[in-house]
């Protein structure tokens, strides 16, 4: 988020999307992201995020989010703060302050509900998108997000996204963080098939973008 757009400093503006299948040629920019949420509740969370760059960490299901943090606490290069409000319709509102990285890395440590990922950053189409595959107890969900300084309209979804998760706080990281997704992922497989997939409408026409 950037302070140029006016009214809108510290707000972020996302659309997010479930992915089955990530094409390797994504999966070239890897940064390990270990983060803690010492508050969830109702939409608004506290969260330190330690993040290390260019790491490829190989994480699965049996990962455990303060191993890998032990184990590449050395190439973390980045650490924040960040406090949020509830999502409505894809705007929330996100306050984050950059801390010393050995400072964040001993706050994840010593307590917080535990997120795993890799993020990948990929330009697709006329935006900037990351990727999320998660490790640990949230493995092998991916979700694709792109985020932008004002809201995110007429755009171009990438044909590898299943359907659109925007409003569904499940999967935001900090209900993840406390409700992992192995433990309801058969249920939201079925409901998906009922129901289809879903991408929202009032944001101007989407169109998909193949790769």
């Amino acid at each position: 988020m950037t302070d140029e757009t006016p009214g809108y400093a510290d707000f972020e503006f996302e659309r997010r999307f479930l992915v089955r299948d990530l094409p390797a040629t994504l999966r070239d920019t890897p940064a390990l992201i270990v983060q803690s949420y010492f508050l969830s509740d109702g939409g608004y969370a506290l969260r330190v995020r330690c993040q290390a760059s260019g790491v490829e960490a190989g994480l699965g299901a049996s990962s455990d989010a303060r191993e890998v943090l032990d184990r590449h606490q050395g190439e973390v290069d980045f650490a924040a703060v960040t406090v949020k409000g509830p999502s409505v319709g894809g705007t929330r509102y996100e306050a984050e302050r950059e801390i010393e990285p050995s400072v964040g890395v001993e706050l994840v440590r010593r307590g917080g509900a535990q997120i795993l990922k890799t993020r990948y950053a990929a330009w697709l189409g006329a935006d900037g998108w990351v990727i999320d595959v998660f490790g640990g107890a949230n493995h092998p969900l991916i979700v694709a997000e792109c985020e932008r300084s004002g809201p995110v309209v007429d755009l171009q979804i990438p044909e590898f996204c299943v359907t659109e998760l925007t409003d569904d706080r499940r999967f935001s990281n900090e209900s993840l963080a406390v409700d992992p997704f192995s433990g309801w992922a058969a249920g939201f497989a079925r409901e998906l098939a009922q129901a289809g997939p879903s991408f929202r409408q009032d944001f101007g026409p989407n169109t998909r973008l193949a790769l």
